[in-house]
Parts: structure tokens; C-alpha cells; sequence
């Protein structure tokens, strides 16, 4: 009886272990074929792999005449004490297959997530790792990143640059417009459509406030507003319009009698 359950255990084994390495095969070739994010489909074939297997071995010492109660048990008790000890790491873990799953960003697209901003460079299960722009690497866990705000940036083609100018009080505001939407009409970088915009906001304390928007590409939007900074500067500069700094006017008012006093 024991040396024919050896030999079926064996059998099965041998049998269950070619069966599963085709399946691994299969299921390799399948997700190679997918358009999707390598991390999600190296944890997929890894998932498969590890229950496969434990299956074989199940099976192994369940033909060798251990009770399958007892893998239950077993399975229920480890069960619980990993989820206990692994609370952190579930969220983690959790959060990871969200993201991998429905790619609200993807491997080099630029975000603003969890008060950083950068490049994303990897996506883990438990971690996404992201570039920042001064080339620092920060490693948020997915728990958090799956349940806060994410601002991806490199979704759109397209992105709007927003500049505020402020020019001094008496300043033709007609001409400062003019001014304005030459330099971006010129740049061939700046989108025509929609077309370049420049407005007077707001009456601030010591400016009148102006809003440029512009639409260029997103991999030419930065170069677009810093260079249209500059050139609004140099422009103004040359055309005698001032860009005041901040200043108050305080007038100072004497009593009558003060006044009187001080006279006599």
C-alpha cells in the first residue's frame, strides 16, 4: 500500500509538473503578447507559477494520505498570521495591482503625486519609484498613491503655459498687449489654436496684472514660458514700459491744532 502510493505520488508529480510548464509557457507567451505594464505581467506569471505549484505539492501529500484538512488549516492559520503581521504591506500590495491594473500613469510620464513631482521610472507592487526633476529618486508605497490625487502631465499632447506680468499704473495696456502677442505669435513653438491670449486681470497694489496663456506642446511647454518671460522683459524694456516692484503711498494727515502749536 505505501510503495503504491509512492509510485502514484511520483507519477502524479512528473505528470502535474509537465502540465504546469506548459501552462507556464502558454501563459508566458500570452502576456507577451499583451500591450500592457511588464511589472503587472511579471507578477501575473509569478502569481500562476507559486499556485501552481503549491497545487502539486497538495496533491503529492495529499496521494501520500495526508488529510486535506489539515492544508486547510494550515493554509487558514498562516493565513491570518501573515495578514496581521503584513497589514502595511497588503495596502501596499493592494494599491499596486489598482495601479498596474487601470495605469492611471505609466513608466515616463511626468506626476505630481504625494507632494513630489517627477518622472515615474518604475512601478512595483509595493513601491512606485519616481525621478524628480533635480534627479533625486522617491519611493512612494502604493497604498498611499492608490488613494490620494494624482496629476499626471504627460496624458495630453497639448498643455496650456499661464505667465502673470504686472506693469505700472498709466502703462497702455493696448500696447503692452500688442507687445505680448507678437513675441508669441512669432514663436513658431506657440499653437495658434487656440490662439494666444492676453488679458488684464486684475488692479493690484502697485500694478496693473496681466495673464498670458499660450498652448504648445507638453514637451515644449517649459522652453515656451521661460523663454517668453525673457523675452517679454527685454521687450518692455525696450518699448519704456515699467515692471514696478511692490511700493505704498503713505500720507500723513496733522491735527488743526497740532498744527497751531507747533506754529506758535
Amino acid at each position: 500500500s505505501i510503495a503504491l502510493s509512492i509510485i502514484g505520488a511520483l507519477i502524479f508529480y512528473f505528470v502535474a509538473r509537465a502540465i504546469i510548464k506548459k501552462l507556464l509557457i502558454g501563459l508566458r507567451r500570452f502576456l507577451e503578447r499583451r500591450d500592457d505594464s511588464p511589472s503587472l505581467n511579471e507578477f501575473l506569471y509569478g502569481f500562476a507559477k507559486i499556485l501552481l505549484y503549491a497545487i502539486l505539492i497538495v496533491g503529492v501529500l495529499m496521494i501520500l494520505g495526508v488529510p486535506g484538512s489539515s492544508f486547510l488549516a494550515i493554509f487558514g492559520a498562516a493565513g491570518l498570521a501573515i495578514g496581521l503581521a503584513l497589514q502595511g504591506s497588503l495596502s501596499n500590495f493592494a494599491g499596486g495591482l489598482l495601479i498596474l491594473a487601470f495605469k492611471p500613469f505609466r513608466v515616463g510620464d511626468v506626476i505630481v503625486a504625494q507632494g513630489h513631482t517627477g518622472t515615474v521610472n518604475r512601478v512595483q507592487i509595493l513601491y512606485t519609484h519616481l525621478m524628480t526633476f533635480d534627479n533625486q529618486e522617491v519611493i512612494i508605497p502604493n497604498g498611499s498613491l492608490a488613494n490620494s490625487d494624482i496629476v499626471n502631465m504627460s496624458t495630453q499632447e497639448t498643455r496650456r503655459a499661464e505667465i502673470k506680468v504686472g506693469v505700472a499704473y498709466g502703462t497702455n495696456i493696448k500696447k503692452a498687449k500688442e507687445i505680448i502677442l507678437n513675441i508669441f505669435n512669432n514663436d513658431p513653438r506657440v499653437l495658434q489654436d487656440p490662439a494666444p491670449f492676453v488679458a488684464l486681470q486684475n488692479f493690484g497694489d502697485s500694478s496693473l496684472d496681466m495673464v498670458v496663456r499660450v498652448w504648445a506642446k507638453s514637451s515644449e511647454m517649459w522652453p515656451v514660458y521661460f523663454d517668453g518671460m525673457e523675452a517679454i522683459n527685454t521687450e518692455f524694456e525696450k518699448a519704456g514700459i515699467e515692471i514696478p516692484f511692490p511700493q505704498r503711498v503713505v500720507h500723513q494727515i496733522k491735527e488743526k491744532a497740532a498744527e497751531e502749536e507747533a506754529n506758535s
